[in-house]
């Protein structure tokens, strides 16, 4: 499991959906806010734990066309799906490292682009607490919808638009959670249900996913 970890986390940096494009995408999103809304302090501080889950949100969403194309492409899918290690393992070793590749640099990066967007002071802890509680809900719904498009001749429209809609949710309660904290509101109540849509999604996601990888492997 680990060298399987290890290979993806290789091949998530060489194809391009590691680091680099995921924060220069959230960058450029945090940066283009402040001229499309104006320079108010006020209203720039109101809308940024939105603005920044929205940013990290569609971040992750770049990488998902490649999560599973390269393993189809050179034929390694079918040797998981024969090995020893389960395939529901195989799954959430993948979504792992995308979150290690894609969702934790986000993480990082969230609260320094929070000074672009005026974010208040109290918010910046919960804008980290909401993301790290919420991203692996992203990178485990995300393999989910890469599983459901591999193989697919342009796929990634539509992994797009089967994807983002599942991430509605999570991008409410992580949103909500971050303008709460920076509000001085309480936060229990919207950081227990983004805990648990992250809890089911690993729970329950990697099953779905290797059904239907098997399903398309036939």
């Amino acid at each position: 499991m680990i060298a399987l970890l290890l290979r993806d986390l290789r091949l998530a940096v060489r194809a391009g959906g590691g680091f680099g494009l995921g924060l220069a995408f959230f960058l450029i999103v945090t940066v283009l806010v402040p001229f499309a809304v104006g320079p108010q302090s006020a209203l720039l501080a109101s809308i940024a734990p939105g603005v920044l889950w929205l940013g990290a949100l569609l971040a992750c969403l770049l990488s998902l066309d490649r999560l599973l194309a390269l393993d189809w492409e050179d034929g390694s899918l079918d040797l998981l799906a024969t090995a020893p290690l389960p395939l529901e393992a195989a799954v959430t070793i993948k979504a792992l490292a995308h979150w290690i590749t894609t969702g934790l640099p986000l993480v990082l990066a969230a609260p320094v682009l929070g000074v672009l967007l005026n974010l208040p002071g109290p918010g910046y802890l919960w804008l980290v607490v909401s993301l790290l509680a919420g991203t692996p809900a992203l990178s485990v719904i995300g393999t989910f919808g890469a599983a459901l498009t591999v193989g697919l001749k342009r796929g990634g429209l539509l992994l797009s638009l089967l994807v983002l809609p599942l991430y509605v949710p999570t991008l409410i309660f992580g949103a909500e959670v971050a303008r709460r904290g920076a509000v001085g509101m309480e936060t229990v109540t919207p950081l227990l249900m983004l805990a648990g849509i992250s809890a089911g999604a690993l729970a329950l996601l990697p099953f779905a996913s290797a059904a239907v990888l098997r399903v398309n492997l036939r």
